[in-house]
Formats: C-alpha cells, sequence, structure tokens
C-alpha cells in the first residue's frame, strides 16, 4: 500500500475445514505453498466468545443490551457464548495443536474498565493478562481489538456514545490503558474492527448493536436517524482512532516496538456491465465501504463521491482534525467475506429521504448456487453475509 505500510491478511483455517473434502483435494494446498511470512491465525470476538456477562465486575454493553432486546434479529444472548473466559487456556492450547501461529482477540471495554472511564476493574485486567501470558508462554504472535462493537453501556446512556464527540477522549483514555498494561506483550493493535460495516448495521438499519435506524429504512425502529447518524458514527470513529494512533506513536511505539493500525470490512465488488452508468455506481460503492476509511488516511478528506451524495449531513473535517486522520495507520486489516455485483441506481436520487445506501445509488447482486439475487441496496446485500 501508499505510505510503505503493510496489508496484514488473515486467512483462518476455518475457512478450509468448511469445505467439502473433494474441494480441499482439488486445492491441495499445504502451508509450504505460502511465503514464510504469511501468519496463519485464529480470530475472536469478546461479545462472541467469553461469556460471563455478569462475572467479576463487567458491566453491561451495547451488545449485551441489545442481544436481550426485541430488535436482536436471532435469539443468542451472547451471555455464556463459548465461555472463553473460563475455558481460554483450553483454546490457547487447541491453537498450539492446530499449529496455528497467531491470535486475535478483542478486549472488552466494560470488562476492563466498566464505568467507560477511570477505574480499572482488577479481575478484567487479571484475565487479559493471564490470557496474554497463557499465549506467550505457547509461542502465539497476539494481534489484539481495543474495539469491537461493545461500548460499555454507560455511555451510551451519557452522551449517545460513538455519535458524540465526546468519544474521542474516552476511548483514547481506555486505549491507554490497553497499551500500558498490554503492551510490554502485544505488539500488533487493531484499534476498531470493521467500522466502516458498523456504520450501517447499527446506525443505518438497526441490526446490530445500539440498534439505531429510522423509517423506512430500519425494522420497527424505535431510536435513531438512518439519513445522519452513519455519517456521525464514521466520522467520531476516525477522530478516536487517529487520536490513538497518536497516543502510541507519541507515547509507546519507541518503547513497545509495536504497530496500530484499523481493520475494514471487505466486499469485492464489480460492474455488472461495461457501461458508465455501472462502472461508476461500483465506484461510488468503492469510495463509501473504503474510502470513507482510506481517503481521510491518505489525503485527509473524505471522497468526493460522498461529500456530493451525503452534503451537510457528512462532517467536516477541521484542518486539525485533517492532519490529524492523514497518516494515522501503520496497517490496514481486511475481513474479506464475498464478492458481488453493483449497476447503478437511479431512483435512489430522487427519494425525498435518503440513508447511507441510498447514497451509493447503486443495486447489488449477489450469485449463490447458479442462481443471481438482486438487492435493492448495499446494506441487505451485506445482510445477507451477516446473517450466515
Amino acid at each position: 500500500m501508499a505510505m510503505g505500510t503493510r496489508l496484514l491478511l488473515f486467512l483462518p483455517w476455518l475457512l478450509l475445514l468448511l469445505l467439502p473434502s473433494h474441494a480441499v483435494t482439488a486445492f491441495r494446498f499445504t502451508v509450504d505453498d505460502f511465503p514464510d511470512e504469511f501468519t496463519f491465525g485464529a480470530g475472536t470476538a469478546a461479545f462472541q466468545y467469553e461469556g460471563a456477562v455478569a462475572e467479576d465486575g463487567k458491566s453491561q454493553s451495547i451488545w449485551n443490551t441489545f442481544a436481550h432486546s426485541a430488535r436482536n434479529p436471532n435469539e443468542h444472548s451472547g451471555d455464556m457464548a463459548c465461555d472463553g473466559y473460563h475455558k481460554y487456556k483450553e483454546d490457547v492450547k487447541l491453537i498450539k495443536d492446530i499449529g496455528l501461529t497467531a491470535y486475535r482477540f478483542s478486549i472488552s471495554w466494560s470488562r476492563l474498565i466498566p464505568d467507560g472511564r477511570g477505574a480499572i476493574n482488577p479481575k478484567g485486567l487479571q484475565f487479559y493478562n493471564d490470557m496474554i501470558n497463557e499465549l506467550v508462554k505457547q509461542g502465539i504472535q497476539i494481534h489484539a481489538v481495543i474495539y469491537h462493537l461493545d461500548l460499555p453501556q454507560i455511555l451510551e446512556d451519557e452522551y449517545g456514545g460513538w455519535l458524540s464527540p465526546r468519544i474521542v477522549d474516552d476511548f483514547t483514555a481506555y486505549a491507554d490503558v490497553c497499551f500500558r498494561e498490554f503492551g510490554d506483550r502485544v505488539a500488533h493493535w487493531t484499534t476498531i474492527l470493521e467500522p466502516n460495516i458498523i456504520a450501517q448495521g447499527s446506525y443505518d438499519i438497526g441490526i446490530a448493536a445500539p440498534g439505531h435506524c429510522s423509517y423506512p429504512f430500519g425494522r420497527d425502529c424505535t431510536v435513531g436517524n438512518s439519513s445522519v447518524e452513519p455519517y456521525l458514527y464514521l466520522h467520531y470513529s476516525l477522530l478516536a482512532h487517529s487520536s490513538v494512533v497518536r497516543l502510541y506513536r507519541e507515547k509507546y511505539q519507541a518503547v513497545q516496538k509495536g504497530v496500530v493500525g484499523i481493520n475494514l470490512y471487505s466486499l469485492c465488488i464489480y460492474a455488472l456491465s461495461d457501461s458508465a452508468e455501472d462502472i461508476q455506481a461500483t465506484e461510488r460503492a468503492n469510495d463509501f465501504l473504503f474510502g470513507s476509511i482510506l481517503h481521510p488516511f491518505l489525503f485527509g478528506d473524505y471522497p468526493e463521491s460522498m461529500k456530493k451524495a451525503a452534503g451537510t449531513r457528512l462532517p467536516s473535517f477541521s484542518s486539525y482534525e485533517s492532519k490529524l486522520v492523514t497518516g494515522a495507520f501503520d496497517f490496514v486489516g481486511l475481513n474479506h467475506y464475498s464478492s458481488i455485483y453493483a449497476s447503478d441506481n437511479p431512483d435512489a436520487s430522487k427519494m425525498p429521504v435518503r440513508d447511507q445506501a441510498a447514497d451509493v445509488g447503486a443495486l447489488f447482486r449477489e450469485t449463490r448456487d447458479g442462481q443471481t439475487v438482486t438487492q435493492s441496496s448495499i446494506h441487505q446485500a451485506e445482510w445477507l453475509i451477516l446473517k450466515d
């Protein structure tokens, strides 16, 4: 990538395990087919892994609240999840036995700092130290994620969480604790996981915590504004991320010798036809999915297509903020899921009220089992993938 950065790609063994036996035989890939520097690893997220939702001082996160609400699209609460809080030693051994050499996990903000700011929870601190030490003992490379969709509910209630500029200082202070307490053993830091999809899933159609949406873009909406909130979330998550990167570089990087970056949700988007309209729609889709994060990193501002489509609903960067976000990454990680085809949707611009998906102005098609399913917007294509 530009600016001498590195792109880290994780290839979960699970993908190979899920393939039919004849497909694995046809591929005939082994570890020896990959470069020596290629890392095979496993990954978990705190809400989906730890469980122990009310143990040892952990407070409620927005995921815990959402999981027990009527807006949860499935019946899974995450209260026990994989019970990793109690079984992490067994899981680390499994990682080692399988032959993986890296492990990415996320830290639960509400377990480490239950009030969102201030006092550290000793039991939460002990859990992460014990797990990290176990990984070090087994020679597993550690990749820590500071935030994966589990904001302490107390901050959501106090000022709206990621929709307020106050999140920048609180997130930076939380990251400071992570760097200080774990940075002597953790050298790979991801600030936020998939902020580009959280904007839509959490604040446009409301299928993920905290479940914000507004009619007609989401189902059974009780709180939110789908036209504005996805852009507020993007903006403040970019500023919070960049503030944390500056903190790490100024206070920790020289001593700890680590790297800090961000992780994006990834679809490969192809134009459905060679028409100029479909090609332009595909470019807009890529601008919104990737450029919403990467363009500010490289140029200190959002892509022109986003500014044109969203207008005043898209926040502007001040001169200070533009300098803060420019170059604020050592690496960019990708979670790649699928590929889709994009075509122009001229009707989107005629909508009296638009959300982020309508601003993209594209229709999406996904091929499965030899059949093509037409999607009315990018978030519906993503919903198909998220629910699998």
